[in-house]
């Protein structure tokens, strides 16, 4: 049963980021959205977490959110996918659950 998790605070100021990387199982997938998508960005403390994250696990982040707080794309840790809202759609109906982290 593959999960979707999304989170929508940011890592350098809240929790539920390093809650839900620790939760997560084989196959889940992570969603970054508004504020959580810095936790995309490379070279920061918790690119290792992700990367981590990414060997067992699928990792996006709202593309329009990135645009939102002026982050690129290309600035992405390798492997987390870009979606935009019909992907975000989408995540939701592969998946058999949905957990949001506040």
């Amino acid at each position: 049963m593959a999960m979707l998790h999304i989170v929508n605070k940011s890592p350098f100021e809240r929790t539920a980021f390093e809650s839900c990387l620790k939760h997560i199982s084989v196959g889940d997938s992570v969603l970054m959205i508004e504020d959580a998508v810095v936790g995309a960005m490379q070279n920061t403390r918790f690119s290792a977490h992700i990367e981590q994250a990414l060997q067992e696990s699928s990792v996006y982040v709202l593309s329009g959110d990135l645009a939102a707080r002026g982050l690129s794309q290309e600035r992405i840790i390798s492997g987390v996918t870009a979606v935009d809202y019909e992907g975000f759609v989408d995540l939701t109906v592969e998946c058999d659950t949905t957990q949001s982290w506040l």
